[in-house]
């Protein structure tokens, strides 16, 4: 059976203006540092852990944990950049820094296991990553991944914290 007239029009002009209809926009990441105090920030904490000897990654996200700046010390393990997602997961999770959570843990069973089953975190919660805070609303993280301990990440990581967090909107 032939479509009428009428009918076949009204198919094409839907296929018509389908095909020309544009992609709905993609919404933008979640608020986070602007990306040249990203960079910044990985910069300050890769040339501090540098100084100490340390090759390191410096991961730099939004308020989801989204990357805005991630940079490896060149002949940093390539391990330290599957590391510091798990450090950035940490604080946006709790809201304080992964240090505190890994310290936590260690009497805290509830917390421990928790930790444990969030595929992001990947089991521990390891030292190395900070908030970033614009007032009080927590608006991404820093981690340095890469040094002998997690201290010495978080040694890294504090001064880029400090050099950016006035500048934080």
């Amino acid at each position: 059976m032939r479509p009428s007239t009428p009918a076949l029009a009204l198919l094409l002009a839907s296929i018509a203006t389908s095909a020309l209809a544009q992609p709905p926009a993609r919404p933008p990441r979640a608020k986070g540092p602007a990306l040249d105090l990203a960079i910044e920030a990985a910069q300050i904490a890769i040339r501090t852990c540098l100084a100490n000897g340390y090759k390191t990654t410096a991961l730099v996200t939004d308020s989801e944990g989204v990357p805005v700046a991630m940079l490896s010390a060149d002949g940093a393990a390539a391990i330290t950049q599957t590391i510091a997602p798990r450090k950035i997961a940490t604080v946006i999770r709790y809201k304080v820094a992964s240090g505190t959570i890994a310290e936590r843990i260690k009497t805290d069973t509830a917390l421990a296991q928790e930790v444990k089953d969030d595929p992001k975190i990947a089991g521990m919660a390891w030292p190395g990553a900070f908030p970033l805070m614009a007032g009080n609303e927590q608006i991404g993280a820093i981690a340095v991944s890469g040094a002998p301990a997690g201290e010495k990440d978080e040694a890294c990581a504090r001064p880029a914290v400090e050099a950016i967090s006035a500048r934080l909107k």
